[in-house]
């Protein structure tokens, strides 16, 4: 495969690399593109030497698979520019996520939605993955009427600004602000805009893109999204009202046997989901499962996950996989 990493020099584009060479993907040429202050400076991958290149000379490379992580203007502007000299792209940014006419795709999930004409494939919201991959069997099994999250999101979700500005905190150097407020010692209810409806456009995607993932509308979703002075990782609190019947150790057996979902569920030993423990891993951890003893058919769980692997450039490397093993490019 050519393959195309858009944006390797960002925080996820370097974690892109990382994953296609741990995973030994099959790249018979691969073009590394960022941003013009980049094209000319090499980055290493497996050992050897890549010079940058911009977008344009991608394009004319004409690449079997184009991943992208470089923003959603990027995205918009590019992307169908891949797309029509024959290049499959699988989309990082917010761009394409809601586009009818794009698949958003979560591969454990729906990848087999996914046909040769599919030139432009989004990749959920890293918080959005990590929530489905814990619902999805559990909605299979009991039907989910309404969920409510809230989100503890690590700066580096916000990207490398962010991640300086809480080190910078950390160690008392006065620096440039990714937020409006210290990150070090706080927790900001405030995860990308604010929409006119009162609510953040990280949460309306968390109330929206799980519908389109599971092809259901009929379950509703409320979230309140934070972020918190973590590295890495991203993790949720989840209470989810069900139409059926569970039994907690049916719930604790089913995603047990989700593959990506690792069970960590022993209050004993507390033994529970951490981001110290999800740094640097592609599963979903879940733990705190307990039943919500104040309402009916009601669960409650903690979910946490390496947003930069699992919830960013993992998913994408295992869209593309599935792409190259079932002949879709």
């Amino acid at each position: 495969m050519k393959v195309a990493v858009v944006g390797a020099t960002g925080m996820v584009g370097e974690v892109m690399l990382k994953i296609l060479a741990e995973r030994n993907f099959p790249i018979s040429e691969l073009l590394l593109v960022a941003s013009e202050r980049s094209v000319g400076k090499t980055l290493l991958y497996k050992g050897e030497s890549h010079i940058i290149i911009g977008l344009l000379d991608a394009v004319a490379a004409r690449p079997d698979i184009a991943i992208f992580s470089a923003g959603g203007d990027t995205s918009l502007e590019w992307a169908p520019k891949f797309a029509e000299v024959g290049t499959t792209v699988i989309d990082n940014s917010s761009a394409w996520r809601m586009d009818p006419t794009k698949k958003l795709v979560v591969p454990e999930i729906n990848a087999a939605n996914l046909t040769k004409d599919d030139r432009i494939i989004a990749n959920p919201n890293c918080s959005t993955i990590q929530l489905v991959m814990a619902l999805f069997p559990l909605h299979n099994k009991y039907q989910m009427k309404r969920v409510v999250i809230s989100t503890y999101q690590s700066v580096s979700g916000t990207g490398v600004k962010a991640v300086r500005q809480l080190e910078n905190e950390i160690a008392g150097i006065q620096g440039e602000m990714a937020y409006p407020y210290p990150i070090s010692r706080n927790a900001l209810p405030h995860c990308d805009v604010f929409l006119e409806n009162g609510y953040t456009k990280e949460e309306m995607k968390l109330a929206r893109e799980p519908q389109k993932i599971l092809d259901d509308r009929t379950f509703s979703i409320s979230a309140t999204a934070v972020r918190i002075p973590t590295a890495g990782g991203h993790s949720e609190s989840v209470n989810v009202e069900f139409l059926k019947v569970f039994e907690l150790i049916e719930v604790r057996r089913l995603l047990n046997n989700t593959p990506g979902v690792t069970v960590q569920d022993i209050p004993d030993t507390n033994t529970y989901p951490m981001p110290i423990y999800a740094h640097d891993k592609d599963e979903v951890f879940v733990g705190r499962i307990r039943r919500d003893e104040t309402q009916r058919n009601t669960l409650n769980m903690w979910i946490v996950s390496d947003n930069l692997r699992k919830g960013a450039a993992t998913n994408a490397v295992q869209i593309a996989e599935y792409l190259v093993q079932n002949q879709l490019v």
